[in-house]
This record gives C-alpha cells, structure tokens and sequence, in this order.
C-alpha cells in the first residue's frame, strides 16, 4: 500500500511538471500521431489552466511566480503552473491518505511538500540556466571585440556575436533584437536582460558596451579587456575552492572513512586475539 501511494504521488508530481514543460508531449511526438497527441496534451493543459484559475490557484501564483519561470526559461502561462501545483499537493494528500498511521497526521506535510516540488523544479532550472548564461560571457566578450576589431558598430556586433552562442545567452540576446526590432531601444533592453539575469559579469559587459557606445571609445579594447578580467577573476576562483578541497575532505574522512576502515582491519584482529587468549 505505501508502494502504490508512493507511485502515485510521483506519477502526480511528475506528470505536473511535465504537463508544465510540455516534455513528455516531445518525447512521444516521434512515436504517435500528431492527432493522438495533440488533443492529449491540449486537454492536460486547458485542466491545469482551469484548477489555477481557481481561489486556491490563484493564491498559489504570488509574484514571484513568474520571475521564477522566466528565469527557468519556461513560456509557461502563471495559471497553469498553479494547476501544476495543486495537482502535485493532491499527490502528497493522496499519499497521506493511503499511507497507515501516521499518514493522515502528516498528509498536511505531504501537501505543502507538493505544492513546492514545481517550485524547487524551477528554481533548480533557473539556476542551471544562469550558469550556463555565465559559463558563455567570456565567448561573448571575445566575439564582441572581433566584430569590433572588424569595424562593426556595437549594436551589429551584439547582433553578429549571436550566431557563435549555443546557448541560453543566445536566446536571451535574440530575444533582446527581436524587442530592438520592433522600436526599442537597445541600450535600455540589454540594461533589463542583466537584471533578469542578476549576473555580475553580464552587468559589466552591458556597462561596457553601452559606455564604449555612448563614449565613442573603443569596444574592442574594452571587451578585450573584461574578458581578461573576467577569465582571471574565475581561474581564481576555481583556485581558491580546489584550496578549500581538503578541509572540506576532512569530515567525511573522520567520520565515515575511518571508522570504517577501523572496523574492517583492527576490530577483527582484536576479536582474534581475545579469541586466542581465551
């Protein structure tokens, strides 16, 4: 019985969160039909847009909730990212509820660990996609100052440093033109990507190319630069954790690595010996 709530309360959680993210719809499109998953997936959606248009829902989508999902880099409607919650907290009652004493006492728990869960998702996406957009500033400083060294202005150097990211930073900058495209203005879209960002480095490499452009000063000579600074500033860091490595080794190294070892060559050798003498 604790077997199958457990399934169950995964299998809830699990298909919340892919309903959200429209995966596990990907995955099955090179198997099916387009008509038999379509409507499927369509359906899930339109049920979690309803239960988050709910009292409860709409509880559940603070503010924080979409900055979470753009961070995430999920075009995910608030709404149904609340239905995907509910869902997941009627999983963790499920368990509660099937789970012998004392399952109803902590079905509560159960239910507010639930409503979390797509919230830990995102969180745990958002973070991985900020590393990845800051594991790419450097290549990006370097295209930035070839195109400048070839003559282009900073705004066509932005544009043409896109096409050598692989990355989330690409879309973020893509997303950013697409907006100069339309009438913005390009400097006031890049200063609002560094704070979706809130990433340092990224601040600093707006703060350059808007001042170089603004300044009528090299941007070549300016991105060349904070690229080295930046790679120094990593290449130190990395320095300093590989320092801090063995203090962090000792813990483990005391307390699970050296009983262990004690238990498995002195304690035989001290139970054969009382053996012996006996």
């Amino acid at each position: 019985m604790i077997a199958i709530a457990g399934m169950l309360a995964v299998a809830a959680a699990g298909a919340a969160v892919l309903a959200v993210r429209g995966v596990g719809t990907r995955r099955l499109a090179s198997r099916l039909p387009p008509s038999s998953v379509a409507r499927p997936d369509r359906t899930a959606r339109e049920v979690l847009s309803r239960l988050g248009g709910t009292r409860i829902g709409q509880r559940l989508a603070g503010p924080g909730v979409p900055s979470a999902l753009a961070g995430a880099g999920w075009s995910v409607d608030p709404a149904r990212f609340s239905g995907a919650r509910i869902v997941a907290a009627a999983g963790g009652l499920l368990v509660g509820a099937l789970i012998p004493f004392p399952g109803p006492m902590v079905a509560p728990l159960l239910a507010v660990a639930g409503a979390r869960f797509p919230l830990f998702v995102a969180a745990r996406a958002s973070r991985r996609r900020r590393d990845a957009i800051d594991a790419e500033i450097p290549q990006l400083l370097d295209l930035l100052a070839a195109g400048s060294s070839a003559g282009l202005a900073a705004p066509l150097a932005l544009r043409r440093s896109i096409d050598g990211l692989r990355g989330p930073l690409a879309t973020e900058l893509g997303r950013t033109l697409d907006a100069v495209d339309l009438g913005a203005r390009w400097r006031d879209e890049l200063h609002a990507l560094a704070d979706r960002a809130q990433l340092p480095d990224l601040t600093r490499a707006v703060a350059a190319v808007t001042r170089t452009e603004s300044l009528g000063s090299s941007l070549a000579d300016a991105t060349r630069e904070l690229a080295l600074t930046v790679r120094a500033a990593r290449r130190a860091a990395v320095t300093q954790r590989a320092r801090t490595a063995p203090v962090k080794m000792l813990f483990p190294l005391v307390f699970l690595v050296l009983p262990a070892f004690l238990l498995l060559t002195v304690v035989p050798v001290l139970l054969t010996t009382l053996q012996s003498i006996r």
